[in-house]
């Protein structure tokens, strides 16, 4: 880790950008994740065929928001209602396989 990189997480850390050393301290809205090299080549190759997004770190985002929402959804509906279940079965039952 470069010294840079140490500056860079400590201030983050603390919520300020290091580069505005020398500047009035501003708020960071993002931080950094690291991902492995051919994970992050695989997905620069994915974003260069499909538009849509700018770039990795937009595409990423999108996918961990998209994770997040799908945890965070309690009611997962079930494939088939009470009553779907009773008409698949007269329908199984009237061809002969019940």
């Amino acid at each position: 880790m470069s010294l840079f990189s140490e500056a860079t997480t400590t201030q983050s850390a603390k919520g300020v950008s290091s580069r505005s050393a020398g500047r009035k301290a501003v708020p960071n809205k993002y931080t950094t994740v690291s991902i492995p090299q051919p994970l992050h080549q695989k997905i620069e190759r994915l974003i260069a065929k499909k538009p849509g997004f700018k770039s990795v770190s937009d595409y990423v985002t999108y996918v961990l928001r998209e994770v997040i929402a799908m945890h965070e959804t309690k009611e997962v509906p079930e494939p088939f209602t009470s009553s779907d279940v009773a008409e698949i079965k007269e329908r199984l039952k009237a061809l002969g396989y019940l």
